[in-house]
């Protein structure tokens, strides 16, 4: 029988990504999505994986794009301004034909805007926010349970298509309960 629990998107989307096969997960706190790298110091190292908090969000695209050089299936979230400081390296990522998870928690914007749930991140993800020309895996969940379905996919597309997949999430569904059934 599948295994069903209350979470929060952020817990499921991580949970996820840790029985996904995510052995490497590199970010730093910034509102919505500070749960992602609390569930993820907590559990990725009982799973055999490396949790690092980054010194910026620089570090940790770039520490991503060495997990994944190095054949390690690895990760990162932020929210909507970190992601856009991680675009240099998303770029490098896509150039390099390497995959990797991001996970963006959006927040209202412009500049640093609030925590108020949001889209406005959409074009950038759609688009390519990086130089170059490239385009990203985007997949955008509505619920919990299709936000932890959509984190383990996001792995296997990104392997398949040798290409970074992004989550594009807002911190209404980041900070919604609800009962997920998770992947074995």
């Amino acid at each position: 029988m599948a295994e069903r629990q209350l979470m929060t998107g952020n817990e499921a989307m991580a949970e996820a990504a840790i029985r996904a096969g995510c052995r490497t997960y590199f970010g730093y706190p910034i509102t919505p999505q500070n749960e992602i790298l609390e569930y993820m110091a907590a559990h990725l190292p009982k799973a055999g994986g490396a949790f690092l908090q980054a010194e910026s969000e620089l570090a940790a695209i770039n520490m991503c794009y060495g997990a994944a050089a190095a054949g390690v299936r690895t990760m990162t979230s932020s929210s909507s301004p970190g992601v856009s400081l991680k675009m240099e390296g998303i770029s490098y990522l896509a150039g390099a034909d390497l995959p990797c998870v991001i996970l963006n928690v959006a927040r209202g914007g412009p500049g640093l805007g609030n925590i108020a749930p949001a889209q406005g991140d959409y074009f950038q993800a759609t688009k390519g926010g990086g130089h170059g020309d490239y385009r990203l895996i985007v997949l955008a969940p509505s619920t919990a349970q299709e936000a932890a379905e959509l984190a383990a996919l996001a792995f296997d597309l990104s392997d398949q298509y040798r290409v970074p997949a992004l989550i594009l999430a807002d911190g209404m569904l980041g900070q919604m309960m609800e009962p997920v059934v998770l992947p074995p």
